[in-house]
């Protein structure tokens, strides 16, 4: 009697689950959602590569020095990349003198206290400090930004679905306020239109406005796309440091185990030859 019971009862459960299944198809068929306002203007990451892509991929240090003068002449007067310190600026290429002199010259200083009198002060950062944020505290940020509090870049690339190509298509992606878009979607007052962006509307105004706006030390001709690419670079490494050394650990590993079964085969074809099967 009681799995009669029991029967019945996950027959019962069953029929309805595919009645459920049943009408909210039906209803998917004879009313699909509608399309709303974002998804209609909003655009994919552009297609763009960059020499760490792909398996064989290693990072460009000629690049990635460039993403870090972009990133400390305009990106660092908002933003602030708190789990990077500067002595990691040796994997892009730089000598401890030279990180000490980047590390001394930042804008902005490191929060510290005054050693006579106890007090709050600031410091030049040295090599073992973390990038420092331009701005005290949130409060302090979200004040001076429209409300809108910048993120920390540490790990931005690996926080935004399209990693880099999206970084860079933001960057590059500003454009103006279509004229079919309906007004309850345009941007209000300290907002950007900018398609690659999940609601359409940024409060970050645009970052790179004109070509220029930096001077490469190696003479390459500092463009907006130029820019944009290489400071999206910079942030992946930021967010994987260690990406060439996984790639080549990966590849390791990978011939290890085709010389390993290769040579279990031929084992086995050796015990295994005078043996009828």
């Amino acid at each position: 009697m009681v799995r009669l019971i029991a029967f019945l009862a996950g027959l019962f459960f069953s029929g309805w689950l595919i009645v459920s299944a049943g009408f909210t198809t039906y209803e998917m068929i004879t009313e699909p959602a509608q399309p709303t306002v974002e998804s209609k203007f909003h655009k994919y990451p552009k297609a763009v590569s960059f020499a760490h892509d792909g398996p064989f991929g290693s990072y460009d240090k000629a690049q990635l020095q460039r993403g870090l003068k972009v990133f400390s002449e305009v990106c660092a007067a908002c933003h602030s990349m708190k789990l990077v310190a500067f002595r990691d600026f040796e994997a892009l290429g730089y000598s401890e003198d030279e990180i000490k002199a980047i590390a001394k010259g930042w804008k902005t200083e490191v929060p510290s206290i005054n050693p006579e009198t106890g007090e709050a002060a600031t410091r030049p950062a040295i090599a073992s400090d973390k990038i420092p944020s331009p701005y005290p505290n949130d409060v302090a940020a979200r004040a001076a930004n429209n409300n809108a509090l910048p993120p920390d870049l540490s790990l931005i690339v690996k926080a935004r679905e399209g990693g880099a190509p999206y970084i860079y298509s933001l960057l590059t992606g500003y454009a103006p306020v279509p004229a079919a878009l309906p007004k309850e979607n345009r941007p209000g007052v300290g907002l950007h239109y900018n398609p690659y962006f999940h609601s359409l509307n940024i409060a970050m105004a645009p970052p790179l406005t004109a070509d220029d706006q930096v001077t490469y030390d190696d003479g390459t001709k500092a463009t907006k796309s130029q820019m944009a690419k290489d400071v999206s670079a910079f942030l992946t490494w930021a967010a994987e440091p260690k990406m060439e050394a996984r790639k080549t650990a990966g590849w390791s590993a990978l011939i290890f185990l085709i010389i390993f079964t290769a040579l279990t085969y031929l084992s086995y074809r050796t015990i295994w030859a005078d043996k009828k099967h």
